[in-house]
């Protein structure tokens, strides 16, 4: 999957480019071709963000840099049951000819596997799991151990992602360059589903 996005200030595909991959542990699957000059539009941030847009911030907490997000961190606890799954990321800076983003950062978060979102009411308010930031190596690759997420009944399942142009940025939660919603496959969907029982109305969903 392929997504860009345009600077704020800027309307022209002159951002970032991602590339991602997400696929329980295990499977098999890779990575899509990707030319830089493609683009998706950006996506809203959805209605939880916890980026401080409407209530809570997660993004200042100590140990919100990090690669396995499936536990809650800082003064809250709690696990994120369900299927492991791996989300990868690749950046590329549009605005430096498509140079591989080093040193970006991508701030992701999902529902977990009830369809809750932590921080926010309902069965995941007291938790702020399946929520980390990742800064690019120096191939513009991030890498996330999560689970996968459950489906809706009104929303496709996804994964959303902010990036920013520094660590920095992305834990003042200032300047992201894009902002932007991951789909994920219907066949790994089903198949996740339908493994995991604990998806509960997922499966009906999709």
């Amino acid at each position: 999957m392929v997504a860009a996005c345009s600077t704020s200030t800027n309307k022209k595909a002159t951002g970032t480019t991602t590339t991602s991959t997400a696929k329980p542990t295990g499977a098999s699957g890779g990575t899509a071709d990707t030319a830089c000059a493609k683009t998706t539009p950006a996506e809203t941030a959805g209605p939880f963000p916890a980026d401080g847009s409407n209530g809570p911030n997660v993004l200042g907490e100590d140990g919100v840099v990090r690669s396995d997000i499936r536990t809650s961190f800082g003064v809250l606890s709690g696990w994120a049951e369900g299927v492991q799954t791996t989300i990868e990321l690749t950046l590329l800076d549009i605005a430096d000819n498509c140079a591989k983003g080093e040193g970006m950062a991508v701030y992701l978060w999902h529902c977990d596997r009830a369809g809750s979102y932590s921080m926010y009411a309902g069965g995941a308010a007291d938790k702020n799991y399946l929520r980390g930031v990742q800064v690019a190596d120096q191939d513009g690759r991030v890498s996330f151990t999560s689970v996968f997420p459950a489906c809706g009944t009104d929303r496709w399942p996804h994964i959303n992602v902010e990036v920013f142009g520094s660590a920095g940025s992305a834990v003042a939660g200032e300047n992201a360059r894009l902002t932007s919603q991951i789909a994920l496959p219907e066949d790994a969907c089903k198949k996740v589903y339908d493994y995991d029982k604990g998806y509960g109305d997922s499966a009906k969903n999709i």
